[in-house]
């Protein structure tokens, strides 16, 4: 009950801070993007949804349990979450978004943190292929079926392969990947599972960013195009591969006790060579000034978990309990350097001639490096028990960590002298040991008219490891608290769902970026975040599906001892005297989000099988910075579609299904985020379409 939340929920600020740490930057609950992603991450196309394993039916985890009460209620919410969330993904896939489904249970450490393919026990056989402007295409493959004759040994395997080009010149995307796996159930109370993935995307472009001048305002020549691309394409590649191993293990050793334990292994690399918008401009807001990089990491993670779990009765309370024990160990190495001979682009009308110069030595490279190598290892014990009479339940957890940072390599290096000579500044940092226990309950009441109120309380900890300011300074850990109480309505006799909540989160340490010094962050001190959320989840016929959504949240700077000047995006300097962050606007968060979506299927024998849908999408204004200087604009979104069951009117076509997705119908150009001098295009209008067959 403590994450049913849509937003700035626990697992979510785990992520975050994680992020944070290993120097990743991203948006907040992107409302202009099918399912408002949790986390953005505009530079990779990518997003990341942020789970609660609970809610959104964590397959085979122990979060995932299934209240015995109630069952009519709780099925029909857990399946509008998982038809949400499909529906989501798939939106975004056509729209080309990579996507990652982060679990709460594996940013506890308690667990996988990101979705692999398991065997299914009854045969899946599906091949999919898709089209879009843009020259996209895509195919996918996925299988699953036994290999022995009793089923007792499954595989799956599913592939992907895509290609693309994006509303920006000289970015592209191409990826292939393949995610394998096996299940053995030994016997009737003993399985093994190994799960297994890779990915490759090679040599992709990379977007940029945009002066705030020529987007959110008019330039001198109006708007700048979408299709603009603000950057050196010679100098533009980006290649990943991730790979990742997994083992599952469970046994039952009777009706109240059960055994399980999950071993990840996963490695990740990125290299990559672009030039950053560097936010200055001339007089005349038509010239932008460009950073080259060179960027290199590599990451591993291990991690294990062992934990029990099961249930029993005492007297009239039914208990669902677990109990664990995990550990991780994280290993994070970086390469950057960055040449500060800053070559030059006309925004409007872009002349391409930069030449590469990395060599250390050489009398005309100006360059600065960091090398960064760190590993932290954490450690944790947790226990839950949810306690159950009639239509009252009661959750109670709660967890100790001790985490340990340690850096191996904390090095920058330049050739800016006289003789252009590579030197070396070696800096030490001192390990930062951490530990906390934390805590968090919940109570929730079903009536039997279908009102279900609730409450719910919980405490964090999140050691800020590996993120420091710009002078080498490890943080505090995020310490913080969060209330929440609200009501569910599902209406008798009918397939309607009401929700409304309200919610209080105090947090201390809050990391932001650092306005002052690009990639790092800075301690924001307390912040405040408080607000409300309605929805609507309604099958109004047969034939109709309507959902709907409004959230208001207030985040605010509560006590901070930060202050920063005024920023003026015309003259791209800052104005005044200082001013204190407190209680001004967290940036980059929207007060006001709403959201619209109706699908209609038709049932008549003439149109069986054919459905329309339409959609609408609002997204209030953004501050751009930590003093509200300035703000981006509010804007509304529509979104159309189509679907298409061959098989509802033509029998031997059973299994071949059709979509058609448009996004932002209109093309409207906007602002999806400012940050001081730079901001972000949202994505014009996208159409993509798929044929899916199973069999």
């Amino acid at each position: 009950m403590a994450g049913i939340r849509g937003k700035d929920t626990r697992p979510e600020r785990l992520l975050r801070q994680k992020l944070h740490a290993a120097g990743i930057r991203y948006r907040l609950h992107a409302p202009d993007l099918p399912g408002k992603p949790d986390l953005v991450f505009p530079r990779f196309k990518a997003v990341a949804f942020v789970h609660g394993c609970f809610w959104h039916r964590h397959k085979d985890c122990h979060w995932c349990s299934t209240p015995s009460s109630n069952t009519d209620f709780w099925s029909a919410k857990f399946e509008r979450n998982v038809v949400r969330d499909r529906d989501a993904a798939e939106a975004l896939r056509r729209a080309d978004w990579r996507i990652a489904t982060v679990w709460e249970c594996g940013l506890r450490g308690e667990g996988a943190d990101m979705s692999l393919k398991k065997p299914t026990d009854t045969p899946l056989r599906q091949v999919s292929l898709g089209f879009g402007n843009c020259g996209r295409y895509q195919a996918t493959l996925d299988l699953s079926d036994k290999i022995t004759k009793s089923g007792n040994v499954r595989y799956r395997i599913a592939a992907i392969g895509v290609t693309q080009g994006t509303q920006t010149n000289y970015v592209d995307y191409h990826r292939v990947g393949v995610l394998p796996s096996i299940t053995w159930d030994i016997d009737k109370k003993t399985s093994l599972s190994l799960l297994g993935m890779y990915m490759h995307t090679p040599g992709d472009g990379l977007g940029n960013q945009y002066p705030a001048i020529g987007t959110l305002y008019p330039g001198e020549y109006g708007r700048i195009s979408r299709s603009t691309f603000i950057g050196e394409p010679n100098f533009n590649v980006s290649s990943e591969k991730d790979a990742m191993f997994e083992y599952q293990f469970r046994h039952k050793f009777n009706k109240y006790i059960n055994f399980s334990q999950t071993f990840r292994y996963e490695d990740s690399t990125r290299n990559q060579n672009r030039t950053y918008y560097d936010g200055q401009e001339d007089e005349t807001a038509t010239t932008a000034y460009l950073q080259p990089n060179v960027y290199y990491t590599n990451t591993n993670t291990i991690g294990l978990d062992s934990r029990l779990f099961g249930k029993f009765n005492t007297g009239y309370l039914n208990h669902t309990w677990v109990v664990g024990s995990d550990f991780r160990q994280y290993n994070y190495n970086s390469n950057y350097m960055v040449d500060k001979n800053e070559p030059s682009v006309n925004i409007y009308n872009p002349v391409y001639n930069y030449t590469p110069c990395f060599t250390w030595n050489h009398a005309g490279c100006q360059l600065n490096g960091y090398i960064y190598n760190a590993s932290y290892f954490q450690e944790g014990v947790y226990f839950q028990d949810q306690i159950k009479w009639k239509g009252l339940s009661i959750l109670i957890g709660g967890r100790q960590d001790w985490v340990n940072m340690k850096y191996d390599t904390d090095n920058s290096y330049t050739n800016r002298n006289a003789s252009n000579v590579k030197t070396l500044t070696s800096s030490t940092d001192k390990a930062q040991p951490q530990s906390a226990f934390t805590w968090r309950a919940g109570i929730i009441y079903k009536f039997n008219f279908g009102l279900s109120p609730y409450f719910s309380y919980s405490t964090s900890f999140v050691p800020q490891i590996g993120s420091t300011d710009y002078q080498g300074r490890p943080f505090l850990p995020l310490t913080g608290k969060q209330l929440e109480a609200g009501l569910k309505y599902k209406v008798p006799n009918r397939d309607i769902l009401l929700t409304a909540a309200a919610f209080h989160i105090d947090e201390d340490h809050y990391l932001i970026s650092d306005l002052a010094h690009s990639t790092f962050s800075t301690d924001a001190g307390k912040v405040r975040s408080q607000g409300f959320e309605v929805s609507a989840n309604a099958n109004v016929t047969k034939e109709l599906k309507l959902i709907a959504s409004y959230s208001y949240t207030d985040i605010r700077y509560a006590k901070t001892n930060k202050k920063s000047k005024k920023f003026d995006v015309f003259t791209d300097s800052t104005y005044g005297s200082a001013i204190s962050q407190s209680g001004k606007s967290v940036p980059y968060v929207p007060k006001n989000m709403f959201s619209v979506f109706a699908d209609y299927t038709f049932s008549s024998t003439r149109l069986k099988g054919f459905g329309i849908n339409w959609g609408a999408r609002y997204t209030g204004f953004t501050y751009a910075d930590n003093v509200e200087s300035f703000k981006t604009l509010p804007y509304i979104l529509f979104d159309l579609g189509a679907h298409y069951d061959f098989g509802q009117s033509i029998s031997a076509l059973r299994g071949l299904k059709a979509q058609l997705a448009v996004s932002n119908l209109a093309n409207t150009y906007y602002v999806s985020e400012c940050q001081t001098d730079y901001c972000y295009l949202g994505q014009g209008r996208r159409v993509y379409g798929n044929l899916t067959y199973n069999w």
